[in-house]
């Protein structure tokens, strides 16, 4: 396998495991780029973009990033909060009025981004290509009443994120959350992510290659299982009533591309997810583009909301928006899959394997992507042994937990 681009000699071994994952760990089509003090030190990418014709993996092929998009929205909201013009403890009423109803009033703005909002899945059963019309799925959210109590506990909001963050920026600066990302984040970094991408890219993707349940050794995370087996329960909702999207190939089609779903519809690759986050590793500025002032990364980097995941079924934390390191290598091996990262950084992984992530006190941002999707919902082994790689060259230890310190 020839792998392409460039690697700064601290950083072998980086290589040495992106290398293996396409000699040893089924990898197909991949990139991966880290930042140190804003500098690229790691540049690759290789493999095949799309087994059915053969096409390589060049350094501008762009690939669904899935759940790393919840990153992208969040942060559309924290540019917002910095410049004064979103209040992230205020209620959501505040600025989408309709949400109030069936006793959602009380929902505050960070209840949304930290999953704690009880709104996971909606329950009326939704038309095919529902979550390509936005102001379909907004007004069904705001009309339906929380399945639980908002703010007192947390579950993913694995396809409702993009449509609730996403609505409240655009009640704040009239501007579509794609259209407000392109102005404020990916067109001043320059980065290759989009939220609704232009068709004259769609060469440019990767195809996704899902995972077969069907094969010996796939281990499907408790998650899959109940969406499965319980369609009516939350998982099952979550995962199956969303007008098709989750559909065999459908997220590889021109209208899924061309959808704004800020929770799973990103189109990026490793440069663009590390390019994210570059600027927020630099305390929210990067070559002139200021982002967010340095009093907003706590907001993000600081834990939200912990404990066991209502809607997962398995223990997770979150910031405003953003993952934080998790270890969940106790439990069964179908859902060991966690975020093995420093306390100070925060990220987001996507669905199958992507992953980007910033540490502020590393100075570092990551970007991973990838088309070979693994069967679990965090950062699987072909990821993290990039990540573990990347903290043993900068010299930081694992702990018992298996966390990464200085």
């Amino acid at each position: 396998m020839s792998i392409q681009g460039t690697c700064a000699p601290q950083f072998a071994e980086v290589r040495a495991e992106f290398e293996r994952n396409f000699a040893e760990r089924g990898e197909v089509g991949a990139s991966v780029h880290v930042t140190l003090d804003g500098a690229p030190v790691v540049d690759l990418w290789g493999g095949v973009a799309d087994p059915i014709t053969g096409r390589l993996w060049s350094e501008d092929t762009i690939v669904h990033v899935w759940s790393c998009t919840k990153a992208a929205t969040a942060l559309c909201a924290h540019v917002l909060a910095s410049r004064g013009a979103l209040d992230l403890n205020a209620p959501v009423t505040r600025y989408w009025p309709e949400y109030g109803a069936e006793g959602k009033d009380t929902t505050l703005v960070r209840h949304v981004l930290s999953h704690q909002a009880g709104l996971p899945a909606l329950t009326e059963w939704l038309p095919g290509g529902a979550f390509y019309d936005r102001d379909l799925v907004t007004v069904k959210l705001a009309a339906q009443k929380p399945l639980w109590e908002p703010g007192t506990k947390h579950g993913y909001h694995g396809l409702t994120f993009g449509f609730l963050v996403g609505e409240i920026v655009r009640r704040v600066t009239g501007l579509s959350l794609g259209q407000f990302f392109e102005k404020e984040v990916s067109g001043p970094l320059g980065l290759d992510f989009w939220m609704g991408l232009p068709e004259d890219l769609e060469p440019h993707v990767a195809h996704t290659i899902p995972v077969d349940p069907t094969q010996p050794g796939i281990l499907l995370p408790s998650l899959f299982i109940t969406a499965l087996t319980q369609p009516e329960s939350v998982p099952g909702l979550m995962l199956l009533n969303n007008g098709g999207y989750m559909a065999p190939g459908e997220s590889d089609s021109r209208a899924a591309h061309a959808a704004e779903m800020g929770a799973i519809g990103g189109i990026s690759n490793a440069r663009g997810l590390a390019g994210l986050y570059r600027p927020l590793a630099l305390g929210g500025e990067y070559n002139g583009v200021r982002l967010v002032e340095p009093e907003q990364i706590p907001q993000m980097s600081n834990v939200a909301a912990a404990g066991l995941d209502a809607v997962v079924g398995v223990p997770s934390r979150f910031g405003l928006g953003f993952q934080k390191a998790t270890d969940n290598a106790h439990l069964p091996p179908n859902d060991r899959e966690g975020l093995l990262v420093s306390e100070e950084a925060f990220g987001h992984n996507g669905m199958g394997g992507s992953l980007g992530f910033a540490d502020p006190r590393a100075r570092v941002s990551f970007g991973y992507a990838m088309n070979r999707q693994g069967p679990g919902l965090g950062a699987n082994e072909r990821g993290q042994s990039l990540v573990d790689a990347v903290y043993r060259a900068l010299g930081y230890r694992r702990t018992g937990g298996g966390t990464w310190f200085a």
